[in-house]
C-alpha cells in the first residue's frame, strides 16, 4: 500500500496536538477513524509511530515527521500546479510578500492590473521569507515577492517547494543601521567583519539574519544582544535608535529615519535583492502583474 497523503496528514496532526481526539476535531473525523488511519499507516510502514500514553512520536515517528512536511508540501504544490492549468478566477489576486519586498513599481503595477481587471479582489499577505515560496507553490497565493541579501546579480537561495520560477525585480545597496550617536555613524563604508563583536539585533523576519552575516563574512560572531521576532520595521528601527543593537537593512529604508543612520557596507560586496516568485500562470490578473513587475519582460 502506498503512503497516502491523507494518512500522513492525520499522523502529523495527531503528533502536533498530542491527542487523537483533538486531531479528530480539527480534521473533522471521528476519533475511531483517526485511530484506524494511524494503525493503517503503521502497518504500511511496519513500525509503531506514536506512543499512546502520553501521545508522542516514537523514534520512527520522529523520523517520519522530518519527511512529512516536505512530502505534504510537494503534494499540495502538485495539486496547485495542475489547478493553475485550468485557469485562476479572474476576479481575485493574492500576492504574498515579505515585509521588505516592496519595489518602487509595485503600486503602479497593482494599479495597472486593477485597471485592466475592474472589480478585482486584491489581497496582499505579509509572510516570512520561507513562507512566501510555499504559499505560491501550494496555491495559497498567486504570486510572491521575497527578499534577502546576496552577492550582486546572484539569485536568492529559495527552498525547493515545487516548480517555481524566481526573477529579480529590484536590487539596492545594504547598510548597517546605527544609532545616530554611534562612533561609526557617518562612515562612508564599513567592513562587516570588523563589526562581528558588536551588539547586534536578531531580527530574522526583517533584517539580515546573523547566520547569513557569518556566512557572508566567514567570521564567527554577530551574537545577538536583543532578539526581535517581529516583522514591523518601525519597531526594529526604534530599538536600533535606542542602542539595543545593530542591523543590516536595505539602504533605502534608512533614509530620513529619526535617530538612525545607515553606514553602507563596503565589504563583502552585497545587495538587498527582491525577487518575484511564480508558478505557471494562465492569462489573467496574476500573469499581467507578473509581466509588469518583471523588468526583463516586454
Amino acid at each position: 500500500m502506498a503512503m497516502e497523503p491523507h494518512l500522513l496528514r492525520t499522523f502529523v496532526t495527531v503528533a502536533r496536538l498530542g491527542s487523537f481526539s483533538a486531531a479528530a476535531r480539527e480534521l473533522g473525523y471521528t476519533q475511531s477513524a483517526v485511530s484506524q488511519q494511524i494503525a493503517v499507516l503503521e502497518a504500511d510502514l511496519g513500525a509503531g509511530l506514536l506512543h499512546r500514553r502520553p501521545v508522542e512520536p516514537t523514534e520512527a515517528g520522529a523520523r517520519l515527521l522530518e519527511h512529512a512536511g516536505p512530502l505534504l508540501l510537494r503534494t499540495a504544490a502538485a495539486r496547485a500546479d495542475i489547478a493553475r492549468l485550468a485557469g485562476a478566477p479572474a476576479s481575485r489576486l493574492v500576492l504574498a510578500a515579505t515585509p521588505l519586498a516592496v519595489t518602487t513599481g509595485l503600486a503602479a503595477a497593482l494599479a495597472a492590473t486593477r485597471q485592466a481587471h475592474p472589480g478585482l479582489e486584491l489581497t496582499v499577505r505579509v509572510l516570512g521569507r520561507p513562507e512566501v515560496p510555499a504559499a505560491v507553490a501550494t496555491g495559497e497565493a498567486d504570486l510572491g515577492l521575497t527578499d534577502g541579501m546576496a552577492a550582486p546579480s546572484d539569485p536568492l537561495q529559495l527552498p525547493d517547494v515545487g516548480p517555481l520560477t524566481a526573477v529579480a525585480v529590484a536590487e539596492q545597496p545594504v547598510a548597517v543601521a546605527l544609532p545616530a550617536g554611534h562612533p561609526l555613524a557617518g562612515r562612508r563604508g564599513l567592513d562587516l567583519a570588523d563589526l562581528a563583536d558588536a551588539r547586534w539585533l536578531d531580527a530574522p523576519g526583517v533584517a539580515v539574519p546573523a547566520e547569513r552575516l557569518r556566512a557572508a563574512t566567514g567570521v564567527a560572531g554577530f551574537r545577538p544582544a536583543t532578539r526581535y521576532p517581529g516583522t514591523d520595521l518601525r519597531g526594529l528601527l526604534v530599538l536600533v535608535a535606542a542602542g539595543h543593537g545593530l542591523a543590516v537593512l536595505p539602504q533605502g529604508v534608512l533614509d530620513g529615519v529619526p535617530g538612525v543612520l545607515g553606514a553602507p557596507v563596503r565589504e563583502p560586496r552585497l545587495v538587498h535583492r527582491t525577487e518575484l516568485v511564480r508558478g505557471s500562470l494562465p492569462e489573467g490578473p496574476a500573469a499581467l502583474l507578473a509581466r509588469l513587475l518583471d523588468p526583463e519582460r516586454p
